[in-house]
């Protein structure tokens, strides 16, 4: 067990964390979940980080830091969709689960096909991985019933990281595309 892959389980035992202090009724759940969260988005970055510096880089870390990354992303998002209870915030947060599952679902196909570097994590990929944990956690940190700059900034937030999770999902069909067809022609 390497220090990146540490970090990646370590976000996985984060989830319950987060979820039991999205219910525990603290006066700062606010704060406390946007902290967890915001812990599991840094060490997302930082065990790849590492694993790159470190060449400690496993086929056990390359499966298991996406996961992590979804599980936190679609486990915070279903949190949030309870805590809003409304479609605008809903449809956004439906967009990013659905994408994460049909982008790890191709990628699964893809890898079967010995062809999975055709798509490969994008630069557009990540920028909306980072977009979609500043929305989560602005969400997080936000209370529902208060308007502010937070409040306006996470919506802002939440609906570029829709639209750069669309974008991301077309290019990697795009990129996909030729061997899809390939496929389904057999």
């Amino acid at each position: 067990m390497n220090i990146p892959n540490s970090l990646t389980l370590f976000r996985i035992v984060l989830i319950p964390v987060l979820v039991a202090l999205f219910y525990w009724p603290l006066a700062h759940t606010y704060f406390l979940t946007a902290a967890v969260f915001a812990i599991a988005a840094v060490t997302d970055w930082l065990d790849g980080y590492l694993a790159r510096k470190l060449s400690q880089t496993t086929p056990l870390g390359a499966f298991l830091d996406p996961v992590a990354d979804k599980l936190m992303v679609a486990v915070a998002l279903a949190l949030l969709i309870e805590r809003y209870d409304a479609a605008w915030f809903t449809i956004p947060a439906v967009i990013i689960i659905g994408r994460e599952i049909v982008i790890s679902a191709l990628r699964e196909w893809m890898a079967e096909l010995g062809k999975r570097t055709s798509v490969a994590v994008s630069y557009i990929g990540k920028v909306k991985t980072a977009m979609q944990m500043i929305a989560i956690f602005g969400w997080l940190l936000v209370s529902p019933n208060s308007e502010g700059m937070l409040y306006y900034a996470s919506i802002i937030c939440l609906y570029t990281a829709a639209v750069l999770t669309l974008w991301s999902m077309v290019i990697y069909l795009h990129a996909a595309w030729p061997d899809l067809r390939d496929t389904a022609g057999n």
